[in-house]
């Protein structure tokens, strides 16, 4: 789901089964997929939302789920 501000949603999936819903910028998913790339040394990564700012715990984070489709109403 994309909107004029370049705007995709992303769900990131935690131990447990708990799930959040973000709507982040690429150049901010980017840097979170970066993140749980490396040696995780830092736990904690921020990450500036379109409508806030997170704090993730990388050691929990089990899947990361960005929404490329455009969404549609009906039929």
């Amino acid at each position: 789901m994309a909107d004029e501000a370049g705007v995709q949603r992303v769900d990131v999936g935690f131990t447990g089964g708990q799930v959040l819903s973000l709507r982040l910028t690429r150049e901010a998913y980017d840097g979170l997929r970066q993140a749980l790339s490396s040696d995780r040394s830092e736990r904690w990564h921020g990450l500036r939302a379109h409508d806030s700012e997170v704090s993730v715990d990388l050691a929990q984070v089990v899947y990361v789920r960005f929404d490329t489709d455009d969404q549609r109403v009906g039929f």
